[in-house]
């Protein structure tokens, strides 16, 4: 590969941390056309299209290959510098982490906050569901992530977390007007529904588990993109859920939601994934994470014995 100047491989990592070309430029302290010959002098270095010019900007896989390479070398350079003593012009490291929003409202910011009581570190955390937050991984915008996939990512090591518990809830109320007077698995999948997103299939991948030959399709669904708001919408009776442990014991406690089949659950195994890079404060990060997830999860399946299968129950 022919040596990639490193103004031009930043102004890429730029373009892409901001969106758009003009958003980029206003980072860089430069103008938008400065920023767009940078960005055609590398393309052209590299034989390749690194960006599609859309409003986000979408890297193509060869840009891909060129975000990880410059964020790797940025964060080198700048460790080799905090080494050395150098690291106070250029201020504290910043580590871009994808994160589902599950965690993210219940164990995972006390382990960040850990790390910078001690360390001068800065978090850019991206949400995204845990079966996709690999794909930021592949694509280079962030070092590590918090996912659902046990198979690392090209250049990257993995580390079992622990498991996230999810149980069918609903209100008293809604349980008594929609769920009565007929097994479960005949009423469930035709009562409202609340839904994080249309990446979520919790809800469906319960429904399969009570009944495989059901079909979901055609029911009414509430979308809340929000951890904390998810919850709230399920105790305000707008549909169904599943909701993690963490989040329902309080609400179970008080008696404002059942769970709807008791013993039966939908578990999701989280693993750490992170660039195999020699970097100390990422280093710090990935050990805070693993002991927050140890106090906070469930012991992580062990995956010779294949996945964990919720219990059966009637209804």
């Amino acid at each position: 590969m022919p040596e990639l100047p490193l103004d031009q491989v930043r102004t890429l990592l730029a373009v892409v941390d901001e969106g758009t070309f003009e958003a980029a430029a206003e980072a860089l302290h430069v103008t938008p056309s400065a920023v767009s010959q940078r960005i055609k002098a590398l393309e052209q270095r590299t034989g390749r299209v690194l960006l599609l010019r859309s409003r986000p900007v979408r890297l193509t896989d060869s840009g891909e290959v060129v975000v990880r390479f410059g964020r790797q070398l940025a964060t080198l350079e700048r460790d080799a510098g905090s080494e050395l003593g150098l690291d106070e012009a250029a201020g504290p490291a910043t580590l871009p982490i994808a994160v589902n929003a599950d965690s993210l409202a219940t164990w995972f910011l006390p382990a960040l906050a850990e790390v910078a009581a001690r360390r001068d570190i800065r978090f850019d955390l991206h949400r995204d569901d845990q079966d996709h937050t690999t794909r930021l991984l592949r694509q280079g915008r962030v070092m590590a992530a918090v996912t659902s996939s046990p198979e690392p990512v090209q250049g990257c090591s993995v580390r079992a977390l622990g498991t996230m518990r999810y149980r069918a809830m609903a209100t008293p109320d809604f349980a008594a007007r929609h769920l009565a007077g007929a097994p479960l698995r005949h009423l469930l999948a035709g009562a409202p529904v609340v839904v994080f997103d249309r990446k979520d299939d919790l809800q469906d991948r319960f429904l399969r588990g009570l009944a495989p030959h059901r079909t979901p399709a055609g029911r009414s669904r509430s979308y809340v993109p929000s951890s904390e708001a998810f919850v709230e919408a399920v105790a305000a009776g707008l549909g169904w859920g599943m909701i993690p442990d963490a989040q329902s014991a309080p609400h179970l406690s008080a008696g404002t939601l059942t769970d709807l089949a008791e013993g039966r659950f939908v578990d999701v195994p989280l693993y750490w994934q992170q660039w195999k890079l020699d970097s100390p404060p990422l280093a710090a990060v990935a050990t805070a994470v693993a002991a927050a997830a140890a106090r906070s999860l469930a012991p992580a399946p062990d995956r010779r014995r294949g996945p964990r299968a919720a219990p059966g129950a009637p209804g």
